[in-house]
């Protein structure tokens, strides 16, 4: 049990990283690209950090908390992506790519832009996403990687 309320408890830092880098960046300016950088920003930091000698995470909550920000309904039906996915699959690195295959796609539909700052990162955060988790694709393609109920055994 104190696994997963830590597990809980890393997501919504991750989730804080994107959100409040964005929503700084937003509090001080009205321009788009200001707070695309500033998202950009968080996630680097989360997937590049100098710390532990540029070997973080996979950018997939810090870019949640970063597109609730920028796009709360964007944010939130890629959320909801993921959720149904996870629950269908068991699978969480297939969830966060399926999230992140949709994500332009959602953004897209909310901005109606393909030259938008907020449509452009999100293609960028989807590719970067998706790199992330070659290793994952490998497995899944395979038939090998875990699910949620396979990781406490």
């Amino acid at each position: 049990m104190l696994e997963n309320g830590l597990l809980f408890f890393v997501f919504i830092i991750d989730v804080g990283k994107g959100l409040i880098a964005v929503k700084i960046a937003q509090h001080y300016t009205n321009q788009n690209l200001f707070e695309v950088l500033a998202g950009i920003a968080a996630i680097s930091g989360h997937i590049w950090p100098i710390w532990l000698k540029g070997k973080g995470g996979k950018a997939v909550a810090t870019g949640l908390g970063m597109f609730i920000a920028l796009s709360w309904k964007v944010g939130f039906a890629s959320l909801g992506i993921f959720l149904i996915i996870l629950a269908k699959s068991k699978i969480v690195s297939l969830s966060s790519i399926s999230a992140a295959i949709f994500l332009p796609f959602l953004m897209f539909l909310d901005i109606e832009s393909t030259n938008h700052p907020y449509f452009l990162i999100s293609l960028v955060v989807s590719i970067l996403v998706i790199w992330k988790h070659r290793t994952n694709i490998r497995r899944l393609l395979k038939g090998e990687e875990s699910k949620i109920n396979d990781i406490n055994k």
